[in-house]
């Protein structure tokens, strides 16, 4: 079972420019400890293997999220996997501890540029606060959320750009889990969901 285990949903991959060359930069930097999924190719009929995806997941102890920033969210694939597979007491809840302990990394490509994503720019909010509700996603299952990485303004970045990005990730990726950050990190309080807090199956 890998140890890094890349997670990428791009709608529309054949014109992707940014997530396809990270794919391959993942599959590159420790080919011997990762897998990459691309989920539109293993799914294009929406219907997610749960069982399938928790085993890939059993052995990985970093996940990495990749794909680009749709409407300040992720594309719907991604969270479609995400409703089927982080299910109430496996990932969260009574008895969910399937996810306890590893990380979680966003690596994510915007379309409108860093000056953007700031009080003064049309987004009106740095980037960070959109990604809340990965934050949570992470403290409620127990994974320890680590600062995403984003190439801002992917439409117009220069095929150099792009390659440079490639390189810091794929870097990333081979040094794993020999990252300064790991150490310094606090550890998310756990966010305990009681059995009562969701109704029976019968009441739904």
């Amino acid at each position: 079972m890998a140890e890094i285990l890349v997670l990428a949903a791009h709608p529309q991959m054949d014109h992707s420019r940014v997530t396809r060359t990270l794919m391959r930069a993942a599959a590159q930097a420790a080919p011997a400890r990762t897998e990459v999924r691309d989920l539109y190719a293993l799914y294009p009929d929406y219907f997610v293997d749960a069982d399938a995806e928790r085993a890939a997941l059993a052995g990985a102890q970093l996940v990495v999220w990749l794909h680009p920033v749709q409407w300040y969210s992720m594309p719907p694939l991604m969270k479609l996997w995400l409703d089927e597979v982080f299910g109430f007491g496996w990932a969260y809840g009574p008895g969910g501890r399937a996810l306890a302990g590893k990380a979680l990394w966003l690596v994510t490509s915007t379309g409108g540029p860093e000056s953007s994503y700031r009080p003064d720019g049309y987004n009106r909010y740095f980037l960070d606060a959109f990604l809340h509700p990965y934050e949570q996603t992470a403290a409620l299952t127990r994974m320890r959320w680590l600062p995403p990485l984003a190439l801002h303004g992917a439409h117009r970045a220069s095929d150099e750009a792009v390659a440079a990005h490639a390189r810091v990730f794929a870097e990333r990726l081979a040094a794993w889990p020999d990252w300064p950050e790991l150490a310094a990190a606090d550890d998310t309080p756990p966010c305990d969901v009681p059995a009562d807090a969701r109704p029976a199956a019968e009441d739904r």
